[in-house]
């Protein structure tokens, strides 16, 4: 994993000019050799060649929860060196921030012998958390590779004592348990001779003979170990070629594998959060959340303080539902010790998560993200056939308010695991509301210990469509709209050069109380050093725009309202020129939007 998470740098741009009006567009694929998925064309589009189908984006979608596990020779160390603790750093990079000789940490290879190590109680337990994957560190930045490989004898089989090879056992092991299987790979080595040195943020060039090795190594991943659900690449700064080549290397081999986003240059097909952390904006392509038990470490640490069990999985199912509702999957990492075991804390949390897990299932797996901005008692998923509503915080009045419901059908309301009380779901103007106190069994303090009470989930039966009103901007007195980019839903580009390289924008969104049929927008933005290229999309109607690069004028362009495809608001929108490949930005820098109604 990266040595920190590093702040979310948003770079708002934007658009406007002459007007021409198209229809709304998809993505399609033109010919066998390219990805079998297909986007709205106001969406990123996958850059070319092969990829996974739409149905394998979504099974891996509907998965939400899986295993992490971070397992090396640093497990041995377990953070200390010569009797120190090593504390200026994640304790699987403590090869670098001991700093150790290599000799001396090459030497831990002759004492690894994991006995301990269960790969079938690995996967029990992963079922018994309600994880549905598993990844494992194939290859972490120190070189060591827990599987065999013909580029190095620095691996489990051919340089350690106990001369089995972890990844297929584990990979063997979650194909009899059921579950699906990914490995982690790092494209930097700071064993390699053609490889890498440490350098700061581990954002290392990959030299062309490590390229050639890594390309190798993914060979070997990708044809020997059965399917790969993904591979999650990390760190180094590849050339887009390299990204490219990496990216091209596995999908050749297994067109079906979900590539992480840190093979950087907009090659994954998700995108990764940075470590420990969450999107703060709207997400509208596959990704992942990747989450460690205690921020200081991934890798085994033994003087790691272990403490308050109950408030680690109750943060735990915290996290994991407030990425399920943002439309995310949550992957929590386990380092085990050296002797392969799982460190008995770490395996309880797991265990925590899974009780609340078999009464609240419904409401995470399959399920799509909340369509609300923000609810002030906690948090939503979307299933099939219900609404379901994760009360984190009890309402003073304990009345759940969700907003924009009002032409949306609700069978009765009840608590998920206690479907015999019910009670009527209340309108409420356009909200509706759930008196909680007329539900039987509906928790009155604290969770506690009790892990059956934390987070109760409250079903709401769909009886029909669910129809949501979006939050929406009012116009002025004289019925214009004076729009800001503060005001917009921020979508962004994650993944780009490297772990360093800041998200950038791709589209800016506004939801309107339009009242009038047609509009003259006018937009102002800071010129860009040339001409650029826009779209602006309303209710789903392109207007392809063309903006001067040099005199900054704003442009002016009647748009019409369709209330037809977007009944309760108008929706406007702002992306590059379409169809736009992921990683496109948007190319100026927006200041406002204007609407003035056309009698």
């Amino acid at each position: 994993m990266a040595t920190r998470v590093t702040g979310k740098r948003i770079a708002l741009g934007l658009i406007a000019s002459i007007a021409c009006c198209a229809h709304s567009l998809y993505a399609a694929p033109t010919s066998s050799a390219t990805t079998a998925i297909s986007r709205p064309f106001d969406q990123p589009q996958p850059l070319s060649g092969p990829g996974p189908s739409a149905q394998t984006i979504k099974a891996w979608q509907d998965r939400k929860f899986g295993m992490f596990i971070h397992f090396g020779l640093y497990s041995i160390a377990g953070g200390m060196w010569n009797g120190k603790r090593v504390d200026n750093g994640y304790s699987e990079q403590i090869f670098a921030n001991g700093p150790i000789l290599a000799k001396d940490y090459e030497a831990l290879a002759k004492q690894f012998d994991p006995e301990k190590f269960d790969p079938d109680a690995i996967v029990a337990l992963a079922k018994a958390a309600g994880m549905k994957f598993i990844v494992i560190t194939a290859k972490h930045h120190d070189g060591f590779n827990l599987f065999q490989t013909a580029q190095t004898s620095y691996n489990a089989v051919d340089g350690t004592p106990y001369h089995r090879d972890i990844v297929k056992e584990l990979a063997d092991a979650c194909a009899r348990g059921g579950l699906k299987f990914g490995v982690y790979y790092s494209t930097i080595d700071w064993h390699h001779p053609g490889g890498n040195t440490y350098i700061e943020g581990n954002s290392n060039p990959i030299t062309s003979e490590q390229e050639a090795f890594n390309v190798a190594q993914l060979k070997e991943l990708l044809g020997h170990y059965g399917p790969i659900s993904e591979i999650w690449f990390d760190m180094g700064k590849p050339t887009p070629a390299q990204s490219a080549d990496f990216a091209h290397t596995v999908h050749a081999l297994q067109p079906q594998t979900m590539i992480s986003g840190r093979v950087w240059n907009y090659y994954g097909d998700f995108a990764v959060m940075g470590d420990n952390a969450e999107p703060d904006v709207a997400m509208e392509l596959p990704w992942q959340a990747p989450a460690s038990m205690f921020p200081e470490t991934w890798g085994y640490r033994s003087w790691q303080e272990r403490k308050d069990l109950p408030g680690k999985i109750r943060e735990n199912i915290t996290r994991l539902v407030r990425v399920v509702s943002g439309g995310g999957n949550y992957i929590l990492n386990i380092g085990p010790k050296g002797d392969g075991s799982v460190v008995p804390y770490e395996a309880q949390v797991l265990q925590g998560i899974g009780t609340w897990l078999k009464q609240s299932s419904e409401a995470i797996y399959g399920t799509r993200k909340q369509p609300f901005a923000a609810l002030d008692f906690g948090y939503a998923t979307v299933g099939p056939h219900a609404l379901y509503l994760f009360v984190a915080k009890l309402p003073p009045d304990h009345q759940l308010h969700v907003p924009g419901l009002a032409d949306t059908a609700f069978g009765p309301a009840y608590r998920l695991g206690a479907p015999e009380s019910t009670v009527d779901v209340q309108r409420d103007g356009h909200d509706v509301s759930i008196a909680l106190d007329h539900l039987a069994h509906w928790p009155t303090a604290d969770a506690g210990g009790n892990i059956d009470n934390f987070m109760p989930v409250v079903v709401l039966p769909l009886k029909g469509p669910l129809r949501v009103r979006p939050q929406m901007i009012a116009a002025s007195a004289d019925g214009n709209f004076h729009l800001q980019p503060s005001q917009a839903e921020h979508y962004l580009n994650y993944n780009g050069e490297g772990y360093e390289a800041p998200a950038t924008l791709y589209k800016l969104s506004w939801q309107l109380d339009a009242k009038a049929a047609d509009y003259m927008l006018t937009l102002h933005y800071t010129p860009a050093a040339a001409e650029a290229k826009v779209d602006v999309w309303i209710d789903g109607q392109r207007y392809p725009l063309r903006l001067s690069g040099t005199d900054g004028a704003s442009p002016s362009l009647r748009i019409r309202r369709n209330p037809v495809a977007h009944p309760y608001a108008m929706h406007v929108e702002l992306t590059p020129s379409a169809p736009f490949e992921q990683g496109t930005a948007l190319p100026v820098t927006v200041q406002s939007v204007e609407l003035s109604p056309i009698p």
